[in-house]
Protein backbone atom coordinates (compact mmCIF):
# COMPACT_ATOMS: atom_id res chain seq x y z
CA UNK A 1 0.00 0.00 0.00
CA UNK A 2 2.69 2.33 0.97
CA UNK A 3 4.57 1.78 -2.86
CA UNK A 4 1.07 2.57 -4.46
CA UNK A 5 0.68 5.54 -2.31
CA UNK A 6 4.15 6.77 -4.10
CA UNK A 7 2.76 6.03 -7.13
CA UNK A 8 -0.15 8.13 -7.11
CA UNK A 9 2.09 10.92 -5.52
CA UNK A 10 4.11 10.76 -8.96
CA UNK A 11 0.53 10.81 -10.92
CA UNK A 12 0.23 14.38 -9.23
CA UNK A 13 2.93 15.34 -9.86
CA UNK A 14 3.49 14.76 -13.31
CA UNK A 15 -0.39 15.67 -14.07
CA UNK A 16 0.20 19.21 -12.61
CA UNK A 17 3.87 19.50 -13.73
CA UNK A 18 4.53 21.63 -10.67
CA UNK A 19 5.68 20.11 -7.36
CA UNK A 20 4.11 22.84 -5.21
CA UNK A 21 0.40 22.65 -6.89
CA UNK A 22 0.50 18.63 -6.86
CA UNK A 23 1.83 18.83 -2.57
CA UNK A 24 -1.12 21.15 -2.25
CA UNK A 25 -3.61 18.60 -4.39
CA UNK A 26 -2.17 15.71 -2.18
CA UNK A 27 -1.87 17.87 0.75
CA UNK A 28 1.27 17.19 1.96
CA UNK A 29 4.04 19.36 2.35
CA UNK A 30 6.23 19.86 -0.28
CA UNK A 31 9.68 18.33 0.55
CA UNK A 32 7.73 15.45 2.05
CA UNK A 33 6.59 14.90 -1.80
CA UNK A 34 10.17 15.85 -3.36
CA UNK A 35 11.37 12.90 -1.40
CA UNK A 36 8.95 10.41 -1.94
CA UNK A 37 9.58 10.85 -5.82
CA UNK A 38 13.41 10.91 -5.62
CA UNK A 39 13.01 7.35 -3.28
CA UNK A 40 10.36 6.45 -6.32
CA UNK A 41 13.07 7.02 -8.92
CA UNK A 42 15.74 5.23 -6.38
CA UNK A 43 13.59 1.65 -6.17
CA UNK A 44 13.38 2.02 -9.77
CA UNK A 45 16.30 2.80 -11.11
CA UNK A 46 15.47 5.40 -13.63
CA UNK A 47 14.66 9.26 -14.00
CA UNK A 48 10.89 9.20 -14.08
CA UNK A 49 10.90 13.62 -14.19
CA UNK A 50 13.21 16.34 -15.69
CA UNK A 51 13.11 19.33 -13.24
CA UNK A 52 14.13 22.67 -14.37
CA UNK A 53 13.65 25.90 -12.35
CA UNK A 54 10.20 26.97 -13.87
CA UNK A 55 8.57 23.12 -14.89
CA UNK A 56 8.84 19.63 -14.59
CA UNK A 57 7.96 16.67 -17.79
CA UNK A 58 7.54 13.49 -17.19
CA UNK A 59 10.59 11.25 -19.41
CA UNK A 60 9.32 8.74 -21.67
CA UNK A 61 9.67 6.44 -18.47
CA UNK A 62 7.90 8.59 -16.65
CA UNK A 63 5.28 8.65 -19.20
CA UNK A 64 4.83 4.87 -19.75
CA UNK A 65 4.18 4.93 -15.80
CA UNK A 66 1.38 7.86 -15.82
CA UNK A 67 0.20 5.87 -18.42
CA UNK A 68 -0.27 2.73 -16.66
CA UNK A 69 0.07 3.81 -13.09
CA UNK A 70 -3.10 5.34 -13.80
CA UNK A 71 -4.86 2.19 -14.29
CA UNK A 72 -3.42 0.43 -11.91
CA UNK A 73 -4.22 3.09 -9.20
CA UNK A 74 -8.01 2.51 -10.40
CA UNK A 75 -7.94 -0.86 -10.39
CA UNK A 76 -6.03 -1.12 -6.79
CA UNK A 77 -8.91 0.77 -5.25
CA UNK A 78 -12.11 -1.04 -7.20
CA UNK A 79 -10.10 -4.27 -5.89
CA UNK A 80 -9.72 -2.81 -2.15
CA UNK A 81 -13.29 -1.83 -2.33
CA UNK A 82 -14.55 -5.15 -3.39
CA UNK A 83 -11.96 -7.16 -1.04
CA UNK A 84 -13.10 -4.77 1.97
CA UNK A 85 -17.17 -5.13 0.86
CA UNK A 86 -17.12 -9.12 0.55
CA UNK A 87 -14.95 -9.44 4.20
CA UNK A 88 -18.07 -7.23 5.66
CA UNK A 89 -20.52 -9.28 4.29
CA UNK A 90 -21.66 -11.27 7.61
CA UNK A 91 -22.08 -7.96 9.45
CA UNK A 92 -22.31 -3.81 8.46
CA UNK A 93 -19.54 -1.83 9.55
CA UNK A 94 -17.72 1.51 8.64
CA UNK A 95 -14.00 3.30 9.48
CA UNK A 96 -14.38 6.78 10.04
CA UNK A 97 -11.43 8.80 10.68
CA UNK A 98 -11.91 12.44 11.92
CA UNK A 99 -9.55 15.36 13.14
CA UNK A 100 -8.89 16.71 16.58
CA UNK A 101 -11.09 19.91 15.74
CA UNK A 102 -13.49 17.69 14.52
CA UNK A 103 -13.76 15.80 17.78
CA UNK A 104 -14.65 18.37 20.30
CA UNK A 105 -18.33 18.34 19.24
CA UNK A 106 -19.13 17.73 16.26
CA UNK A 107 -17.85 13.96 15.60
CA UNK A 108 -19.59 13.12 19.07
CA UNK A 109 -22.92 14.42 18.48
CA UNK A 110 -22.82 12.33 15.00
CA UNK A 111 -21.32 9.24 16.35
CA UNK A 112 -23.84 9.17 19.25
CA UNK A 113 -26.69 9.94 16.58
CA UNK A 114 -25.61 7.52 14.25
CA UNK A 115 -25.28 4.67 17.37
CA UNK A 116 -28.93 5.22 18.40
CA UNK A 117 -30.30 5.11 14.64
CA UNK A 118 -28.20 2.43 13.65
CA UNK A 119 -26.94 0.47 16.73
CA UNK A 120 -25.89 -2.65 15.25
CA UNK A 121 -24.23 -1.01 13.01
CA UNK A 122 -19.62 -1.79 13.99
CA UNK A 123 -18.33 1.70 14.18
CA UNK A 124 -14.39 2.63 14.14
CA UNK A 125 -12.89 5.38 14.22
CA UNK A 126 -9.36 6.61 13.95
CA UNK A 127 -7.91 9.93 15.10
CA UNK A 128 -6.02 11.38 12.27
CA UNK A 129 -4.51 14.22 10.33
CA UNK A 130 -6.58 15.64 7.82
CA UNK A 131 -3.70 14.35 5.19
CA UNK A 132 -4.26 10.85 6.38
CA UNK A 133 -7.66 11.11 5.84
CA UNK A 134 -8.01 12.48 2.92
CA UNK A 135 -5.35 9.70 1.67
CA UNK A 136 -7.10 6.99 3.65
CA UNK A 137 -10.22 7.79 2.12
CA UNK A 138 -9.13 8.14 -1.20
CA UNK A 139 -6.95 4.44 -0.71
CA UNK A 140 -10.36 2.65 0.58
CA UNK A 141 -8.66 2.24 4.18
CA UNK A 142 -11.12 4.48 5.35
CA UNK A 143 -14.78 4.72 4.51
CA UNK A 144 -15.52 8.38 5.29
CA UNK A 145 -13.58 11.20 6.70
CA UNK A 146 -14.60 14.32 8.72
CA UNK A 147 -12.23 17.28 8.53
CA UNK A 148 -12.00 21.24 8.06
CA UNK A 149 -11.77 22.73 5.14
CA UNK A 150 -10.41 19.66 3.26
CA UNK A 151 -8.36 20.03 -0.73
CA UNK A 152 -10.58 19.35 -4.01
CA UNK A 153 -9.72 16.17 -4.49
CA UNK A 154 -11.46 14.69 -7.57
CA UNK A 155 -11.84 10.72 -6.49
CA UNK A 156 -13.85 11.98 -3.25
CA UNK A 157 -17.44 13.59 -2.48
CA UNK A 158 -17.37 16.27 -0.10
CA UNK A 159 -20.53 16.58 2.19
CA UNK A 160 -20.94 19.83 4.07
CA UNK A 161 -22.09 19.07 7.35
CA UNK A 162 -21.39 21.90 9.51
CA UNK A 163 -20.80 25.89 8.79
CA UNK A 164 -18.99 25.87 12.69
CA UNK A 165 -19.31 30.21 13.93
CA UNK A 166 -15.53 31.54 14.98
CA UNK A 167 -14.43 33.41 17.47
CA UNK A 168 -10.91 34.69 19.00
CA UNK A 169 -9.96 33.15 21.78
CA UNK A 170 -8.26 35.96 24.44
CA UNK A 171 -5.95 35.91 27.99
CA UNK A 172 -8.89 37.08 30.35
CA UNK A 173 -7.19 40.01 31.24
CA UNK A 174 -6.49 40.93 27.09
CA UNK A 175 -8.73 44.18 26.60
CA UNK A 176 -11.02 43.08 24.17
CA UNK A 177 -11.77 39.92 26.51
CA UNK A 178 -15.00 42.38 28.04
CA UNK A 179 -17.05 42.64 24.73
CA UNK A 180 -19.98 40.18 23.96
CA UNK A 181 -18.36 40.59 20.37
CA UNK A 182 -14.85 41.44 19.01
CA UNK A 183 -14.36 43.23 15.47
CA UNK A 184 -11.64 41.42 13.26
CA UNK A 185 -10.60 44.99 12.59
CA UNK A 186 -9.89 45.03 16.45
CA UNK A 187 -7.40 42.39 16.14
CA UNK A 188 -4.94 45.00 14.00
CA UNK A 189 -1.67 44.41 15.76
CA UNK A 190 -2.06 41.15 17.13
CA UNK A 191 0.38 37.91 16.50
CA UNK A 192 -2.17 35.00 14.98
CA UNK A 193 -1.37 31.59 16.44
CA UNK A 194 -1.99 29.00 13.39
CA UNK A 195 -0.99 25.49 12.21
CA UNK A 196 1.14 25.62 9.28
CA UNK A 197 -0.07 26.09 6.22
CA UNK A 198 0.89 22.78 4.81
CA UNK A 199 -1.13 20.87 7.84
CA UNK A 200 -3.94 22.33 6.32
CA UNK A 201 -4.18 24.64 3.33
CA UNK A 202 -7.96 25.26 3.23
CA UNK A 203 -8.40 25.85 6.90
CA UNK A 204 -4.69 28.18 7.04
CA UNK A 205 -6.20 30.08 3.86
CA UNK A 206 -9.32 30.50 5.48
CA UNK A 207 -8.36 31.68 8.99
CA UNK A 208 -6.11 34.40 7.13
CA UNK A 209 -8.75 35.38 5.00
CA UNK A 210 -11.17 36.33 8.23
CA UNK A 211 -8.32 39.02 8.47
CA UNK A 212 -7.68 40.07 5.06
CA UNK A 213 -11.30 40.62 4.65
CA UNK A 214 -11.01 43.52 7.44
CA UNK A 215 -7.57 44.62 5.28
CA UNK A 216 -5.25 42.87 7.97
CA UNK A 217 -2.34 41.17 6.99
CA UNK A 218 -1.41 39.34 11.02
CA UNK A 219 1.92 38.34 12.05
CA UNK A 220 1.93 35.24 12.14
CA UNK A 221 3.18 32.40 15.23
CA UNK A 222 3.11 29.00 14.31
CA UNK A 223 1.84 26.08 16.30
CA UNK A 224 5.13 23.95 17.75
CA UNK A 225 2.65 21.53 18.93
CA UNK A 226 -0.19 19.57 16.93
CA UNK A 227 -2.20 19.52 19.72
CA UNK A 228 -2.25 21.92 22.92
CA UNK A 229 -4.77 21.92 24.85
CA UNK A 230 -4.09 24.61 27.33
CA UNK A 231 -3.46 27.26 23.90
CA UNK A 232 -0.15 28.10 25.80
CA UNK A 233 1.01 30.86 23.37
CA UNK A 234 -2.92 32.29 23.96
CA UNK A 235 -2.67 31.66 27.99
CA UNK A 236 0.83 33.51 27.88
CA UNK A 237 -0.05 36.54 25.86
CA UNK A 238 2.36 35.69 23.32
CA UNK A 239 -0.98 35.33 20.29
CA UNK A 240 -4.37 35.19 20.07
CA UNK A 241 -6.08 32.60 18.33
CA UNK A 242 -9.11 31.88 16.02
CA UNK A 243 -10.95 28.60 16.95
CA UNK A 244 -14.18 27.21 16.86
CA UNK A 245 -17.15 27.26 19.18
CA UNK A 246 -17.30 23.69 20.24
CA UNK A 247 -13.37 24.39 21.37
CA UNK A 248 -15.35 26.60 23.78
CA UNK A 249 -16.52 23.80 26.04
CA UNK A 250 -13.06 22.76 28.26
CA UNK A 251 -11.11 25.89 27.80
CA UNK A 252 -8.64 27.15 30.45
CA UNK A 253 -10.29 29.66 32.85
CA UNK A 254 -7.58 31.89 32.53
CA UNK A 255 -8.93 32.17 28.37
CA UNK A 256 -11.94 33.59 27.10
CA UNK A 257 -13.89 33.15 23.52
CA UNK A 258 -15.32 35.84 21.38
CA UNK A 259 -17.36 35.26 18.54
CA UNK A 260 -16.26 37.59 15.48
CA UNK A 261 -17.93 40.33 13.98
CA UNK A 262 -18.46 40.23 10.79
CA UNK A 263 -20.19 36.61 11.88
CA UNK A 264 -17.27 34.11 10.50
CA UNK A 265 -17.63 29.87 9.82
CA UNK A 266 -15.28 27.10 8.78
CA UNK A 267 -16.55 24.19 6.51
CA UNK A 268 -16.30 20.79 8.13
CA UNK A 269 -16.89 18.39 5.43
CA UNK A 270 -17.81 14.85 5.20
CA UNK A 271 -15.49 12.95 2.43
CA UNK A 272 -16.51 9.68 1.01
CA UNK A 273 -15.32 7.85 -2.30
CA UNK A 274 -17.46 8.40 -5.06
CA UNK A 275 -18.41 4.86 -6.15
CA UNK A 276 -19.23 1.56 -4.86
CA UNK A 277 -21.02 3.64 -1.78
CA UNK A 278 -21.82 1.11 0.74
CA UNK A 279 -25.12 0.58 2.89
CA UNK A 280 -22.86 1.54 6.08
CA UNK A 281 -21.78 4.87 4.41
CA UNK A 282 -25.34 5.70 3.67
CA UNK A 283 -26.03 5.35 7.09
CA UNK A 284 -23.29 7.90 7.77
CA UNK A 285 -24.73 10.14 5.20
CA UNK A 286 -28.12 10.53 5.72
CA UNK A 287 -27.55 10.40 9.69
CA UNK A 288 -25.34 13.62 9.05
CA UNK A 289 -27.87 15.06 7.24
CA UNK A 290 -30.29 14.97 10.04
CA UNK A 291 -28.19 15.76 12.93
CA UNK A 292 -27.23 18.96 11.03
CA UNK A 293 -30.53 19.92 10.51
CA UNK A 294 -31.30 18.93 14.20
CA UNK A 295 -28.73 21.26 15.43
CA UNK A 296 -28.85 23.93 13.20
CA UNK A 297 -25.20 23.44 11.90
CA UNK A 298 -25.81 24.83 8.21
CA UNK A 299 -27.41 28.23 9.88
CA UNK A 300 -25.03 30.70 9.12
CA UNK A 301 -24.87 33.09 12.34
CA UNK A 302 -26.16 36.50 11.78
Amino acid sequence: MFELRRLRYFLAVADERNFTRAAERLHIAQPALSRQIRQLEQELGVRLLDRTTHSVEPTDAGRLLMERGTELCAEADRLWRDVRGFAETERDALTLGYSTSTGYGTAPALLAALSERHPALAVTTRLLTTAEIVAGVTDGTLDAGLVRCPPPTPELVRTLVRLEPQGVLLPAAHPLAAREFVEVASLAGERLLVHPREANPGHFDAIVGIFAGAGLEPQLLLRQLSFDAAHSPVLRGEAVSVIGESAVEGLPGALVWRRLRPASTIELHLLTRGSGRRPAVAHLLRTASETARAQGWLHSPA
